[in-house]
């Protein structure tokens, strides 16, 4: 797999490329004595580690202390004097650190100039400091030591906290990888993006992104699959940098105006370059680092991969619905546009009564096949002008076993054939063709019972006129209990009277 590497002489354009930010340590220096704080400032004046310089926030207290700390989440060290506004202010603050900001990354430093107010062996055994030094002691090379050493524990803290959380999320949604959706793709994407920063000691600026989005038709939406560390919630600086890194894979040219050491990372599919890791370090990576991101950046080709092929079996399987659906339309004119509204009413119930976006989705597909087997009724039954004879409406009543026969042969259309079969059975038991209660029923089932006698009612048939919206509202009301789960028609009720259904309902009515 290629790497882009942006030359180091490169200079970024002034009018894209915002200026890079400073990415220091930063040290919080609490204490009252003015002389000590700029003597502090004083010694770490040219103090550089990993690539990075020092910026120092002052306190003077440990009241405003807890200020800057509230402002300034990323404090790598602080050093705190104990005695200030009052003689245990400094260990009252470790205690507020550890405790109320539950900050245990931090490293703590506690430097006193009256030991005896707080004994050294005391202090160590009752809080959870990672250093004790009596300020006559530090020097300025015992205070670059000390504090070179507490940042190198916090870069080394931070790496593993960061991989911890990383693969925390990798493998909280790796399950549902299996049951692959953006959702879930999106966090995976998330949780590979933060291992790769703890693992690198990367700077918190880089990405993982989609070229073009991973580009399937749902509904009509596009789907892209990115994440972005905190860096990059700045939607323009977002988008310069990612334009950036297309013209860098694009061209394979290493004199964009990308960062200092930045690098990106294709992603591979079958198909060319599905998207690329853009990752920006301070300092060069290691062989051993670059290795590392180009393994995970084999797994993220892999997990595009699927979900593309995830989406093409979701195609199909779309497709063969609808084809199925389309047969339903040609036998019986009538219920072409019927099983469209079906679906579109579905989904809507569901949703009012809970049903996630995913599910209420797989219901509406399915509600589409409620009527499929009337590819199996007499053509003169379907269309009959007048009312059906005891006899003919017992053959009109197969298509339910007919369309439950239809779609027993794949295990994806499960739900559908549930459909198919149940949805003229009702709430008290005597429906058909089981005769059983609806309550034992799946809730789609109801559902479409619901619905699929509402818009009958509304739309003109061969054998009859269209009811009005007032007698078929009321219709569906007062049987509530009776042929209809009273749950799902209150949720259809309250959706009528809000207006939900009034473009669907349209579409019933008489030309």
């Amino acid at each position: 797999m290629k790497l882009v590497r942006t030359a180091s002489s490169s200079q970024p354009d002034q009018d894209t490329v915002e200026h890079a930010p400073r990415y220091v340590w930063k040290v919080l220096v609490v204490d009252d004595e003015p002389d000590i704080r700029s003597l502090t400032r004083l010694n770490l004046k040219n103090f550089h580690f990993a690539s990075r310089e020092l910026e120092i926030l002052e306190a003077d207290s440990a009241a405003q202390a807890r200020e800057l700390l509230t402002r300034h989440r990323d404090v790598a060290v602080a050093l705190i004097d104990v005695v200030m506004e009052s003689d245990d202010a400094g260990l009252k603050l470790v205690e507020y650190i550890r405790n109320e900001l539950g900050n245990t990354l931090l490293r703590i430093i506690i430097r006193t100039g009256q030991p005896g107010v707080a004994p050294e062996r005391y202090v160590i055994d009752h809080y959870d400091i990672d250093d004790y030094k009596d300020k006559t002691e530090l020097t300025a090379q015992r205070l670059y030591t000390t504090v070179r050493t507490a940042i190198k524990a916090y870069r080394d803290l931070k790496t593993i906290e960061l991989n911890r959380r990383g693969l925390s999320r990798v493998l909280e949604v790796t399950p549902d990888i299996y049951r692959i959706t953006t959702a879930s793709l999106s966090d995976f994407f998330q949780g590979v993006l933060t291992q790769i920063i703890g693992l690198c000691r990367l700077d918190e600026s880089s990405f993982i992104s989609t070229i073009e989005g991973v580009i399937v038709t749902v509904d009509g939406q596009e789907l892209t699959i990115q994440a972005r560390s905190e860096a990059f919630r700045s939607e323009q600086r977002f988008q310069t940098v990612r334009a950036l890194c297309l013209k860098a894979l694009e061209n394979g040219a290493a004199s964009l105006p990308l960062r200092n050491h930045a690098l990106v990372f294709p992603l591979r599919v079958r198909q060319g370059i599905a998207g690329f890791i853009y990752v920006e370090p301070t300092d060069k990576l290691s062989c051993a680092d670059g290795d590392l991101i180009q393994m995970v950046a084999n797994q993220c080709s892999s997990a595009l991969e699927n979900l593309r092929l995830h989406f093409d079996l979701q195609t199909s399987y779309d497709h063969a619905v609808d084809m199925l659906a389309e047969i339903a339309e040609f036998k019986d004119k009538t219920t072409g546009r019927h099983i469209c509204r079906i679906d579109s009413y579905t989904r809507l119930v569901a949703l009012e009564m809970g049903v996630s976006p995913q599910e209420a989705e797989l219901y509406g597909k399915a509600s589409r096949l409620h009527d499929v087997g009337k590819i199996g009724i007499a053509d003169e039954l379907l269309n009959k002008t007048g009312r059906l004879s005891a006899a003919e409406f017992e053959i009109v009543k197969q298509h339910t076993r007919i369309g439950a026969s239809i779609l027993s042969h794949d295990h994806f259309l499960g739900l559908a054939r549930d459909v198919a079969l149940y949805h003229h059975e009702r709430w008290d038991g005597k429906g058909y063709p089981e005769g059983r209660l609806a309550s034992e029923l799946p809730l789609v089932t109801r559902i479409v019972s619901v619905v699929d006698v509402f818009d009958a009612l509304i739309s003109r048939r061969p054998y009859k006129e269209p009811w009005s919206l007032q007698d078929a509202v009321a219709a569906i009301a007062h049987n509530a209990g009776s042929q209809f789960d009273p749950d799902v028609v209150e949720a259809f009720l309250k959706l009528y009277r809000r207006g939900a259904f009034d473009a669907i309902i349209a579409l019933a009515q008489p030309d």
